[in-house]
């Protein structure tokens, strides 16, 4: 059973041949332009490698995505088995990683909080604002 290190390495060479086999466009299938490897993970036994996707686009075309690397799975396995040596490659198995779209969705928040506390308070009376909460300490 390989070391948690070990599986990780296997994981993260599985990411980076992915991806560049996207940049290289040696995947021809367009329903995978655009498309992000967020992360990979091997499980204990090297039986499956789980890899997630994202795109800029968002969720919108998380579906057509995973058809497309379901379609294209045999032949990305096949490529990656002759360019990295394990004695049985792992099978692959592709998810939609919602992560990219939740930072987003917490950076707007944050934004439109911090717009809202601007609005509300005006720079001068800000400036005065963290002033008396020093002189207070």
């Amino acid at each position: 059973m390989p070391s948690k290190l070990r599986l990780t390495r296997i994981g993260d060479r599985i990411k980076q041949e992915i991806s560049e086999m996207l940049v290289m466009q040696q995947i021809s299938d367009p329903r995978l332009f655009g498309v992000t490897i967020t992360d990979v993970k091997v499980d204990r036994e090297l039986a499956f490698a789980s890899i997630y996707v994202s795109a800029l686009e968002g969720s919108e075309r998380s579906k057509e995505i995973l058809e497309g690397f379901e379609s294209a799975n045999s032949y990305i396995r096949k490529l990656l088995a002759s360019r990295i040596q394990i004695r049985s490659f792992p099978r692959l198995r592709f998810y939609w990683d919602p992560t990219p779209e939740r930072a987003d969705r917490i950076e707007q928040i944050l934004a439109s909080i911090k717009n809202e506390e601007n609005n509300q308070y005006p720079e001068n009376d800000l400036e005065k604002m963290e002033d008396d909460d020093i002189i207070k300490q």
